[in-house]
């Protein structure tokens, strides 16, 4: 009887296996947590009737600071996983590639810094 072994998935092939899953979690999480938003602001409120108020009493309560701070996160790194798949795909010479990863992470961070940014200090003088 002879044992086969069992090749370790390299760190790499790990990585692309949470980015696929990641993309498939996050996107569900992303729809469901956008039509909630959606049906409060859109629907209860209403376009006409959402000015600073209707924010700054919103925002009153850690949880929807914490919701919108999570749907930012999700959002961007999202979006950032997609773009990193696709340039993966398309762009094949290692120096442009790691170039334009580079760029898209950079871009990435400086959203994530002014969105939680702007949700975590709205209000406060």
């Amino acid at each position: 009887m002879e044992f086969e072994t069992v090749r370790r998935p390299k760190a790499s092939e790990r990585f692309e296996t949470f980015a696929w899953l990641y993309m498939r979690v996050s996107g569900l999480l992303l729809i469901l947590m956008v039509l909630a938003h959606f049906r409060i602001m859109h629907l209860y409120y209403g376009v006409e009737h959402i000015d600073f108020s209707v924010v700054a009493a919103r925002y009153g309560t850690p949880f929807w600071r914490i919701y919108d701070l999570v749907l930012v996160l999700l959002a961007v790194t999202h979006g950032m996983n997609g773009a990193k798949m696709i340039i993966d795909d398309y762009v094949h010479p290692r120096g442009w590639r790691t170039a334009v990863l580079s760029l898209v992470w950079a871009i990435g961070f400086i959203f994530l810094v002014m969105g939680g940014f702007t949700i975590l200090t709205f209000g406060t003088h």
